[in-house]
């Protein structure tokens, strides 16, 4: 595993079960018409739910895509808005300050949730050019969208009927480079899955 910062994609080999998934994946929906990055981040995500609606339903661009590729490669922080998050992204540890005590201090004196007082640390503490992944809570993306993160990707990718939806429509309208997706599912698994995507990018599949 990569150490915080470190630069570099994975090298990985897969298992046969996952090379039998995406030939499976692939022969239920094509996805070939995609550019590449866009591809690998959709066929991930299809690949970790079991669900072909993100097909449709994930928005990204391929600028976007690149600028996050690129910033991975060159060692930039990943930051996590949960724990569950951080553990899928198996290819770099992620930044997580949501079980920090300082994030609950700030929590009950801001009046913010754990996971947006948990980001508003990691922002002080990685600085501007971090991958930030949200795929839990809505309030994390809202505080990324009131920080001066200047990220150089955010996946937006939190899951709930409460504020989800919205909160990525808000990410969209940012004009921050992003991974987001319209309806109100998501989740730490395709939020992890689409970060993996990238550091996966150009190995063995």
């Amino acid at each position: 595993m990569n150490e915080p910062g470190s630069a570099g994609v994975a090298a990985r080999r897969p298992h046969p079960i996952e090379v039998r998934s995406y030939e499976i994946l692939r022969s239920q929906v094509d996805l070939s018409s995609l550019p590449p990055l866009r591809r690998a981040v959709v066929e991930r995500v299809i690949h970790a739910s079991a669900d072909l609606e993100y097909a449709a339903d994930l928005v990204t661009d391929e600028a976007h895509l690149e600028r996050g590729l690129a910033a991975l490669r060159a060692g930039a922080p990943v930051v996590a808005d949960v724990e569950m998050v951080a553990a899928g992204i198996t290819a770099r540890r992620a930044v997580c300050r949501v079980a920090d005590p300082a994030a609950a201090r700030l929590a009950a004196e801001e009046g913010l949730t754990r996971s947006a007082a948990g980001i508003r640390l990691a922002c002080a503490e990685v600085g501007p050019g971090a991958v930030w992944v949200v795929g839990c809570a809505p309030t994390a993306l809202e505080e990324i969208l009131r920080l001066d993160a200047r990220p150089a990707l955010v996946v937006g990718l939190p899951v709930g009927f409460v504020g989800a939806a919205e909160a990525k429509r808000a990410l969209r309208d940012s004009g921050l480079p992003q991974v987001s997706n319209v309806s109100a599912k998501g989740g730490s698994a395709v939020a992890a899955a689409a970060v993996n995507a990238l550091l996966y990018h150009g190995g063995p599949r």
